[in-house]
């Protein structure tokens, strides 16, 4: 049998990212990791897609970015949810759940 796919599915990398940074601030690569522990393991997000996502999210006013020194006297680029942000995320998720809820039944559907 094939390993399952671990990539996030296409379209919900904003998602996810916009929820992780809804528990807390935090870098890239926190995000990323924080999706795949809270996903446990399911979901491993790649870095390059990762810093595409943030850039866009940034232009678009969902994320606020700013240079912070980290616990291990590191720079890093620190992100953090908008008001703008929190109403497509729970925009999304919304829709997320729909869909989801869509598929579910579809599956579940005999004959």
């Amino acid at each position: 049998m094939a390993e399952p796919t671990t990539d996030v599915i296409q379209g919900t990398l904003d998602m996810l990212i916009l929820k992780t940074l809804s528990l807390q601030p935090m870098h890239g690569f926190g995000i990323g990791r924080r999706v795949e522990q809270i996903s446990r393991g399911v979901f491993k997000v790649n870095p390059g897609s990762l810093l595409t996502a943030l850039q866009r999210l940034e232009r678009a006013g969902s994320v606020d970015a700013e240079w912070r020194q980290t616990e291990n006297a590191r720079r890093a680029k620190v992100y953090a949810l908008t008001r703008a942000g929190r109403k497509q995320l729970t925009a999304e998720a919304a829709d997320w759940t729909r869909r989801a809820g869509a598929v579910a039944r579809l599956l579940h559907t005999e004959s």
